[in-house]
């Protein structure tokens, strides 16, 4: 796409100023439905090489892992009748049963009120004990990661408060994995990715050394894997268990999300989508009361949401860790992807908290 529309002007200035300050390089497509109506890279993707950020550009795309992946597998399980959003933990996981998370619904875990806590640094251990415990039981990664969840205590009762949690979303790809025999990243790939055409979203099975492709983008340079982080995902808890998880371990670039963002409005919107079912997705869509967040997607919040000010409560979205984001509303069809490497060469950059809502802004008046 040539530089640039005069009506476009305010967004492309402010991708260029970003540059060397809020991120490296990005890459920006806002579309109206499936009429791109812009899409530009700007800056590196790596700042030792100066390699220059091309549109095709892949991210880590970290938390986008979420609504983009476990969420829509979970939803395929639904509309195929292999699990309910009120189906528990203990009905579907082996030794989840005589535990605290028991009574933990596949609703919760997606909207983030299940309970468990945000976060936990859960690498340091399975670092530290995968040569002893593998060597024993033959354990894989992924296999200690479940049984460090299984054993964390629960924060809050099941049901009560709405907390961001990466552990719940790892309990998903559990729960995915077990019900459809598949790993995660085959699951999504054959029946979600691959009927829609997406080629470039993917995980990255971490097999010694990292994968080497000029298109994918370097995130932090990490103090203790001793390297600047490419082709391999930069979440510490995703890597420790292979680089395939529920809450972290997607890459791919804009085009892709475009693709995929489509399908979601197709469904909100019942128009024929072609993978994803309407009936469930408004399941999913369902509002509580007092809470930003529903069925694996974030919605505009009231006070300084990333979203800005003018997409609609309708909209839908997410935020990446490493810099990268989608928001798309089904009122007006706009879609904005924004896609960073913020965390490029440190993740102590958070100039993007400000510059993303501003963004959007004149994404909306640009082209909404």
């Amino acid at each position: 796409m040539g530089k640039k529309l005069t009506k476009y002007s305010a967004v492309d200035r402010m991708m260029a100023a970003g540059v060397g300050s809020v991120f490296p390089g990005a890459v920006l497509l806002c579309a109206r439905g499936d009429e791109i109506l812009f899409h530009e890279a700007y800056g590196v993707t790596n700042i030792a090489n100066q390699l220059q950020m091309q549109t095709n550009a892949i991210f880590d795309l970290a938390s986008l892992t979420k609504p983009l992946a476990t969420a829509l597998a979970t939803a395929k399980l639904v509309k195929a009748g292999r699990l309910s959003l009120d189906t528990v933990l203990g009905d579907v996981l082996p030794g989840v049963l005589q535990t605290p998370k028991a009574k933990i619904s596949i609703d919760m875990l997606l909207r983030h009120t299940s309970g468990l806590p945000a976060h936990r640094e859960f690498f340091t251990a399975m670092i530290t004990s995968m040569s002893k415990e593998q060597a024993r039981e033959k354990s894989s990664p992924r296999q200690l990661l479940r049984k460090l969840i299984l054993a964390e205590s629960l924060a809050a009762k099941p049901g009560h408060e709405q907390v961001y949690s990466d552990l719940g979303y790892m309990f998903l790809s559990w729960v995915i994995e077990t019900i459809s025999g598949q790993r995660l990243d085959r699951f999504v790939r054959e029946q979600i990715y691959e009927p829609l055409g997406i080629r470039d979203l993917f995980f990255i099975e971490l097999k010694g050394e990292s994968i080497q492709n000029d298109r994918i983008v370097s995130t932090q340079i990490c103090s203790w894997r001793r390297k600047t982080l490419t082709g391999e995902v930069d979440d510490d808890n995703a890597w420790a268990a292979g680089g395939i998880e529920g809450h972290a371990g997607l890459f791919g670039d804009a085009l892709s999300i475009h693709t995929l963002c489509c399908e979601i409005l197709s469904s909100v919107c019942h128009r024929n989508p072609l993978v994803l079912d309407p009936k469930v997705f408004c399941s999913f869509l369902r509002r509580e009361q007092g809470r930003d967040m529903v069925a694996g997607f974030d919605t505009p919040s009231k006070l300084n949401s990333s979203a800005g000010h003018f997409f609609s409560q309708a909209s839908l979205g997410h935020l990446g860790f490493t810099g990268t984001s989608f928001w798309l509303d089904p009122n007006s069809g706009l879609i904005v992807i924004l896609l960073t490497n913020r965390v490029h060469p440190s993740r102590a950059n958070h100039k993007i908290k400000k510059f993303r809502p501003r963004l959007h802004d004149l994404a909306v008046m640009a082209f909404g």
